[in-house]
């Protein structure tokens, strides 16, 4: 054997705990992260956005959450101190969805992996995961589990807000720490699947979205007018006899599809409320609605 191959021998048979690393080169690689670890950081990540700024977004709180990991890996001060700057770096991506990037960088934290291709992994996998997130939660589980708890709540139910809050936050804690164990045991195995499932997770998220807020606009935007138009002796209430008769519900649908392009022409949506009120009290004085 060469002096070199000696002194890698050595090196396994003192750690213990090591594995294989073909990606770098690294002989040996100490495994040193535990699920009790992967857990802490998933924890540390509900204050991802704590110091959100506009400088760098999420990188404090990015910085915060990985930092357990970061001190068990890196046992010398000066790799550490590396590592934390390189982590300081602009981030932003989509705070349930984080800890899937973060399982990878610790990963490869771990594993040695030079330091710009980790920071090409971090750069490649938060954009794709922030529109994910916003087609999977906002477009998607929140309107399904609102939907619930609105219903029961509408029907004089405590058990509404209740149900809304157990049902998407266990879609939340479970893809929060369910993401950080799959992402840190795949590595970046993992990002060739994400690439490849990214814009099929997002379309279809996207399109069950959709449909369930063509739902909530039919059931839960009370939106009626009063007027009748009278033609001789003939007399035709405006919405039940005519509007009604061309499309169910077709005021509420027009007045959603007035506030998307009020908010499109730069309205804010406290404004778009206010207006809302404005009108409903006025309509409701002259009996219009």
């Amino acid at each position: 054997m060469t002096s070199s191959q000696i002194k890698v021998e050595e090196k396994r048979l003192i750690k213990g705990r090591c594995i294989q690393v073909e990606s770098n080169g690294n002989a040996n690689v100490e495994k040193v992260i535990t699920k009790k670890d992967l857990n802490r950081m998933a924890w540390r990540s509900l204050f991802l956005q704590a110091s959100f700024n506009y400088e760098r977004m999420q990188a404090c709180g990015w910085l915060y959450s990985l930092l357990p990991g970061l001190k068990k890996i890196h046992k010398d001060k000066a790799d550490l101190s590396t590592a934390m700057k390189d982590h300081m770096e602009f981030f932003n991506t989509h705070p349930f969805l984080v800890t899937f990037i973060m399982g990878v960088v610790t990963a490869m934290e771990e594993a040695k992996e030079n330091r710009n291709t980790i920071r090409a992994i971090k750069v490649a996998t938060m954009g794709p995961l922030g529109g994910i997130g916003d087609a999977l939660f906002w477009l998607t589980a929140l309107p399904i589990c609102a939907g619930i708890g609105v219903s029961l709540a509408m029907q004089g139910s405590i058990a509404g807000p209740i149900i809304f809050l157990v049902l998407f936050n266990a879609v939340h804690f479970g893809l929060r720490f369910g993401l950080m164990h799959y992402g840190y045991n795949t590595g970046t195995k993992a990002i060739k699947a994400l690439k490849e499932n990214t814009k099929h997770v997002a379309h279809a998220a996207s399109i069950l979205g959709i449909t369930v807020v063509g739902g909530l606009i039919a059931s839960y935007i009370n939106f009626k007018t009063t007027i009748v138009i009278t033609a001789g002796k003939a007399k035709v209430a405006l919405q039940p006899d005519l509007l009604d008769k061309i499309l169910p519900n077709m005021l509420p649908l027009a007045y959603t599809f007035l506030m998307y392009y009020l908010l499109k022409k730069g309205f804010s949506a406290v404004k778009l409320v206010g207006v809302t009120v404005v009108f409903g009290v006025i309509g409701r004085l002259i009996g219009i609605v």
